[in-house]
């Protein structure tokens, strides 16, 4: 047997489960394979450019991060119920077009304010893609495909990013420029794809009017506590794995001497994993509940970042990274599907909102809090506060399952 038949025997069962989707979904599946590529050959490099241009401390990066957060609570507040009422499109547009501006400004700015202005330009305006493409999929794919739905966009998106950190890497040891120029260009197509190839998805009635639900904003969502507490243990979890994706480039540069695009390959095993295995993990994950699914990939996270500290160059973190990675295709489909089937069909916006808020909070809590582990405490201490806020989000969903807190529109949990 060739060693490739598993490959091809994969992918020929991915296209077979694949083949009763819209075609809007497939401009969106290969508009983000060109968008994840060529925005993937800056963002995991971010950190040691920040470092490199304003000569900064790591708490002081973190801190930035945090204005990104902020600047995306903000705006959370408004997104999801505008996304509900004036449909999912435009949304989606406007936040490449800015992500577009804020990578080809990120060329010019050299100070530290404009960096924070920029930031939090880019955290306002930035989550609305994800909230609209997720309730975009809630709208046009039927519930018992939507797990898989969600699992081939996280797989094509993490093609881009098995190419573009390996591309990164090389280019931004060259020139960061050249990699931003690449990154905007990227971006500005997937935009045109969505212009020009796909429909508003909204459900038929309710653009433009002012619902019931819509009026009161995100009041019957912030009711929903066990929804809360599920946003909260993904929160936890979305900060774990923050540490690695922002600071483990700096750490392993800094401590030991590992250059970019080492890091790069790092990167780019995490998404062949997800590119070669995400849809098979799904298919094994959605016949078992969705919590104790959610409960044992946070171990996996909490592992995956706790061994960091144990690590010593690129083999152990890139062992590391795969223990992540291996949550990451735990987790990730089933929360977003779970969300989808817990919304409303008029509320889908301000439920996938408040999901998409657990990556703000993640990213704006996570490396603000690693940073000040490691200026104040120690460098390893980022690692340890990792494997906590993996273990607690862990004993979260098994406490909700526990207590069948989480049921959908027709009782299940």
């Amino acid at each position: 047997m060739s060693i490739f038949e598993p490959v091809v025997s994969h992918w020929k069962q991915t296209r077979q489960a694949a083949a009763g989707y819209p075609r809007p979904f497939w401009f969106l599946f290969w508009g983000t394979l060109i968008s994840s590529a060529g925005n993937s050959m800056v963002w995991p490099f971010m950190t040691i450019y920040m470092r490199q241009r304003l000569g900064i401390p790591l708490t002081t990066v973190g801190l930035l991060f945090s204005l990104n957060f902020v600047a995306g609570l903000v705006a959370t507040s408004f997104a999801g119920p505008a996304i509900d009422r004036f449909g999912r499109k435009g949304a989606m547009l406007l936040s490449l077009a800015v992500t577009c501006g804020y990578l080809l400004a990120l060329t010019r700015v050299a100070s530290l304010g404009w960096w924070a202005v920029l930031l939090m330009v880019n955290g306002a305006f930035g989550p609305l893609f994800n909230i609209g493409s997720n309730a975009m999929i809630a709208d046009s794919v039927p519930q018992e495909q939507r797990t898989e739905a969600y699992a081939l966009l996280r797989m094509i998106s993490n093609l881009g990013v098995a190419i573009g950190p390996s591309v990164g890497g090389l280019v931004t040891a060259v020139s960061y420029t050249l990699a931003f120029f690449i990154a905007a260009g990227a971006t500005a197509i997937f935009g045109l794809l969505i212009l020009l190839f796909v429909p508003e998805s909204i459900p038929q009635g309710a653009q433009g009017i002012p619902s019931a639900t819509a009026v009161g904003g995100y009041g019957p969502v912030l009711r929903d506590r066990p929804f809360l507490a599920f946003v909260a243990a993904l929160t936890l979890v979305n900060m774990a794995y923050s540490l690695i994706i922002a600071l483990l480039p700096v750490y392993a540069k800094e401590h030991y001497g590992m250059p970019e695009s080492r890091y790069g390959l790092i990167m780019a095993t995490n998404a062949a994993m997800v590119v070669l295995f995400q849809f098979a993990v799904t298919r094994i994950t959605r016949r078992h509940a969705d919590l104790p699914v959610l409960a044992l990939g946070s171990l996996f996270y909490a592992l995956g970042v706790g061994s960091v500290a144990w690590g010593w160059g690129f083999a152990t973190f890139l062992v590391s990274m795969i223990v992540l990675t291996i949550g990451e295709l735990i987790i990730s489909p089933t929360a977003t599907a779970l969300t989808a089937r817990l919304a409303p069909a008029d509320m889908r916006g301000r439920y996938m909102s408040l999901y998409g808020l657990t990556w703000g909070l993640g990213y704006g809590i996570g490396p603000a809090l690693g940073g000040m582990l490691s200026d104040h405490i120690a460098p390893r201490a980022i690692w340890y506060g990792g494997l906590a806020m993996g273990l607690v989000a862990a004993a979260c969903f098994v406490a909700l399952w526990r207590h069948r807190a989480l049921r959908g529109p027709a009782g299940e949990t």
